[in-house]
């Protein structure tokens, strides 16, 4: 749970460190408006990405199932600067499968989070492993971090691909290649 009060006292600091006026008119409300954004982009602290996963379907059908171009929005632990792009994940079925959109929600709670890119893959996919047991899962994702784009080493545009595999996706190159070819 977001401690409003301590977001508000340290954006006051940050403010008076970078050598603002937090009296000034357009800053008055900023530590407000700052803790009630955390408590928005970081909701997925205090949620159970496994509580999306717990309703799952019977069903026969054990070929690849994907979700793509899930667009994301999360928060770099190193810098407290935005990542955002897009996750691509793929399972496959053991008798079960989950409504869609829950694969997005997993994506979603696991982003709202101070993270980094590559564990916030390796999450996903071990979430999917572990609720829903499939045979196999693969997940990419590619972002643009605005850690490397607005400060540092300039490089806008520039995006980060990270993906994990787990199950019968380690065992079994044609179905890596066959994610790779339905994302694309």
């Amino acid at each position: 749970m977001i401690d409003k009060e301590k977001v508000e006292a340290g954006v006051r600091l940050i403010l008076e460190g970078i050598g603002e006026d937090v009296n000034r008119e357009g800053l008055l409300e900023t530590p407000d408006r700052i803790a009630r954004m955390y408590e928005e982009i970081f909701g997925g602290m205090d949620m159970d990405a496994a509580e999306p996963l717990k309703k799952r379907f019977h069903a026969s059908n054990n070929e690849m199932v994907v979700e793509k171009d899930i667009t994301f929005y999360s928060t770099c632990e190193h810098h407290m600067l935005p990542f955002y792009g897009k996750a691509h994940v793929a399972y496959i079925p053991n008798g079960e499968v989950v409504g869609i959109s829950k694969l997005a929600r997993t994506v979603e709670i696991y982003a709202r989070r101070l993270q980094i890119q590559e564990q916030l893959t390796a999450q996903v996919a071990d979430a999917l492993m572990e609720q829903l047991k499939p045979k196999g899962v693969m997940v990419m994702m590619e972002a643009e971090h605005m850690c490397m784009t607005m400060r540092g080493i300039k490089k806008p545009g520039s995006r980060t691909v990270t993906y994990v595999t787990r199950g019968i996706f380690n065992e079994d190159e044609r179905l890596v290649n066959k994610f790779f070819q339905m994302v694309r």
